[in-house]
């Protein structure tokens, strides 16, 4: 029988609970969020006249921490409005309706005697099959069901998300002996297809996988910098992106995630006595400054101090201190120089920047031989007792902690062999099942990812790889064509893909050339093209670098001509004889965010920020945006409508660079469209869902479309337009030059000098967008804005 998830309950509001409800909320499930009733009133409550028995008093702490969702930032609902699905109430009064639920989450505070207490409550009212799980991070799972019923054992299993539940894509699922194998295939399935989840099945042992192997990665390194002689911003530096890890680094995510609960997580690890065999129960111990640390409530974030610390310089301006771990002191700390990291500037990937890393002959080199040697002993042996299979330890560290390549897939890039000696250096040893291990992980003759198996030495093809495809591995048998910027490859079934490749995947000349290659090639062979990469963005928009620099040397002829290759380019996407499906993720902004509109289809990663940006750098939008917005706002217009209310709101979404917090919002904006475009929950199956999509398409009679015409508004609108950016002058809200771009912007959108409303062609309004491109790269305040987004990666406004 198959399983519908149409209503879960979380029991517990705060930030876990909220966010685990606010995740199934993006997904469409009504969610009921549970809280304890308030012990007393509040002040505010008394002066009100309330009483305890009031509804509002009764449901007060999921309501406040209801209302902290709805604010959060960054945001944990992928649209404002999915807040209508969660219904908040209190235990008391509505767990009586968990009878009617199909899901229930226990997300309380992490004390064992409080869960079962709340455990035997639901056993009063759940019906026989409902599931029931448990967000615990530290808690043994099997202690949880103790006293329970087989039904609820049989359904029960330790569901643990990370923080924030919406970008954080891990979810470890731990069944107990009692949990059934229908159900536990149940949570592994649902969390992945439904819920985009990397859904990981670990062991019931102490802090699973994730927690495990990250705290430990972490301890090491609080135990090694005093030793080193590091700062807390040099470690950040040297363990953040650089090394592909997130911006937060190590210390800056001690203090997100908060002091205590690494301390908590570390003493859990080492009470357990798990290390007892071997020397890694020492990493665990907490430090002298930690535990100082810990004693004076400098948790981090939440106690608005912790390795960080914001201050008031002597001009009152804030500024952010570190603390000196041998001082105790927080101090201004300066910048940093590594040569070894000057030796990685031009490696792309940092899986490719190891090797180099752990030959460093500064303090960073020794950090990373230290660190990474320890690592490698610790995972070792953490096969078979955490996870049977190696990749399940990489897949928890890139999806919990926002690893770009897990811990054997690191040891794979400098060497088995190296990162055994890396180990002795440290001091370990690692599990004997490694010392013949010629590789973790291979790439077979289909392109399917196998990893070695501890017990056979034999290679084993990972599961689940029939809903992906993965780039990395096809590329090397299947490319048909490269430059510098792009690249295609055959995606079988009739199906090319084009993959932008350039830096930050911008749109240059050697990527347009490619995109006109891959039409080319899919009208003349093949069925269909699907346009997507696996970068950690889809496109940041055109080359900003050759744009200036043709402004500045006032090369009109030769950057028009740029304009009207990327225009023509944008309209072959559209107006090709195969079906063209766009993948966005990440940042699709500018020319990205064009090229997808011009789709015949998208496939948007839920997590998709996606707008066009150009008056950013202070021209608008010259590729087909200006023209696309236009017409989809035009097919809007109906007899006795108000038509300039959409024109405007289309307009603003433009001279805003307004930018979608999620595909769901591009929808809002008239980015994406209903009915045509679609969302894929998990980033991972964007390009085989696009392949079919395409695939489909052409079996289905795709027929080369006919370019559409567009209703414009003429002058009448156009004067309701200079009021809206005059008034917006006025109130200080934009400078002289954002008015400027606001105004030719307007003029595009409204045809140009056109006296009444007529229906125009879509090159006639390209033309005007071009030209208006071209007289603002032409301002001395656009090249500033160009130049400022260069040098320092945000818009200027002057």
């Amino acid at each position: 029988m198959k399983r519908r998830i149409k209503h879960v309950t979380v029991l517990g509001s705060g930030i876990m609970g909220s966010g685990i409800a606010a995740h199934f909320a993006n997904i469409g499930v009504q969610v009921s969020l549970l809280d304890i009733v308030p012990f007393e009133l509040t002040e505010a409550e008394e002066k009100k006249g309330l009483t305890k028995d009031d509804k509002a008093v009764r449901n007060r702490i999921a309501t406040e921490n209801f209302e902290k969702l709805k604010k959060a930032s960054p945001a944990l609902l992928y649209s404002p409005k999915f807040a209508d699905r969660i219904k908040i109430g209190n235990f008391d009064d509505d767990l009586p309706k968990i009878k009617d639920t199909d899901w229930i989450i226990e997300v309380v505070v992490e004390r064992l005697d409080i869960k079962k207490s709340v455990y035997e409550k639901i056993e009063q009212f759940r019906k026989l099959g409902t599931l029931v799980s448990s967000n615990t991070s530290g808690i043994p799972i099997h202690l949880l069901t103790v006293g329970r019923s087989d039904d609820f054992k049989q359904y029960f299993a330790g569901t643990h998300f990370f923080n924030p539940v919406r970008y954080l894509p891990l979810l470890e699922i731990i069944p107990t002996h009692d949990t059934l194998p229908e159900v536990i295939d149940f949570y592994m399935s649902y969390g992945a297809k439904f819920l985009g989840k990397t859904t990981v099945l670990a062991k019931d042992t102490p802090a699973f996988i994730a927690n495990r192997i990250g705290v430990f990665s972490m301890m090491d390194l609080l135990h090694n910098v005093q030793k080193l002689g590091l700062t807390v911003s040099e470690v950040d530096k040297l363990t953040g992106p650089v090394i592909g890890r997130p911006k937060s680094a190590t210390f800056r995510t001690a203090d997100v995630v908060g002091l205590d609960t690494l301390v908590m997580v570390a003493n859990g690890v080492r009470q357990s006595g798990a290390e007892a065999t071997n020397n890694f129960n020492d990493v665990f111990a907490l430090p002298d400054y930690i535990q100082k640390m810990v004693d004076n409530k400098w948790l981090g974030s939440k106690t608005e101090q912790g390795f960080y610390k914001k201050v008031k310089n002597a001009e009152g301006k804030s500024e952010i201190h570190g603390l000196n771990l041998d001082t105790l002191e927080y101090e201004l700390q300066g910048k940093s120089s590594f040569p070894t990291l000057e030796l990685t500037k031009n490696i792309d990937k940092p899986i490719d920047r190891f090797k180099v890393l752990i030959g460093g002959k500064d303090k960073a080199g020794e950090l990373y031989r230290k660190s990474l040697g320890a690592l490698f002993a610790y995972v070792s042996h953490k096969v078979p007792e955490i996870s049977d299979e190696v990749y399940k330890i990489d897949d928890a560290m890139k999806a919990g902690f926002g690893w770009e390549n897990g811990p054997f897939e690191i040891w794979d890039a400098v060497g088995v062999q190296k990162g055994i000696e890396l180990a002795k250096e440290a001091g370990y040893e690692v599990s004997d099942w490694v010392k013949n291990v010629e590789s973790f992980y291979k790439v077979n003759e289909e392109g399917q990812s196998i990893y070695v198996d501890k017990d056979s030495q034999e290679y084993s093809k990972i599961p689940g790889q029939d809903s992906f495809i993965i780039l990395d591995n096809i590329r090397k048998n299947k490319t048909l064509w490269s430059n510098s910027g792009a690249a295609i490859e055959d995606l079988g079934d009739g199906i090319i893909n084009f993959e932008i490749r350039s830096k930050m995947n911008s749109l240059g000349g050697e990527v347009l050339d490619g995109l006109n290659r891959a039409i080319d090639l899919a009208e003349k062979e093949y069925d269909g093209l699907v346009i997507g990469n696996q970068g950690t963005n889809f496109s940041v928009g055109a080359n900003l670098a050759m744009i200036l620099m043709m402004a500045i040397e006032q090369d009109w002829d030769d950057l028009n001509m740029a304009i009207a290759y990327f225009q023509k380019s944008m309209m072959r996407v559209r107006y090709s004889s195969i079906p063209v499906v766009v993948a966005p993720h990440g940042m699709t902004l500018g020319g990205g965010c064009e090229m997808t509109m011009h789709a015949d289809r998208v496939v948007a990663a839920a997590e998709t920020y996606i707008g066009l940006v150009e008056t950013g750098v202070g021209v608008i939008p010259g590729g087909g945006g200006t023209k696309e917005l236009t017409l989809r706002t035009s097919r809007e217009f109906h007899n006795d409508d108000v038509k300039n209310n959409r024109l405007r709101d289309a307009f603003m979404n433009i001279a805003m660079g307004k930018v979608a917090t999620s595909a769901y919002e591009a929808y809002d904006m008239g980015v994406l469209e209903h009915g045509k475009d679609i969302v894929a929950v998990d980033k991972r199956t964007q390009i085989k869902t696009a392949k079919m999509l395409a695939k489909s398409l052409a079996e289905h009679g795709y027929t080369q479309p006919i370019e559409q015409k567009v209703k414009v508004l003429g002058k009448d609108a156009l004067g309701m337009f200079y009021v809206g950016t005059d008034q917006m002058l006025a109130g200080n809200y934009i400078s002289e030059h954002d008015k400027k771009i606001a105004d030719k912007l307007a003029n595009v959108m409204v045809g140009g000098n056109l006296s009444e409303p007529t229906v125009v062609t879509e090159q006639y309004l390209l033309n005007l967008e071009r030209e208006t491109f071209l007289s603002l790269c032409g301002e001395r305040k656009t090249l500033e804005r160009i130049q400022y987004m260069l040098q320092n990666g945000k818009p200027l406004r002057n």
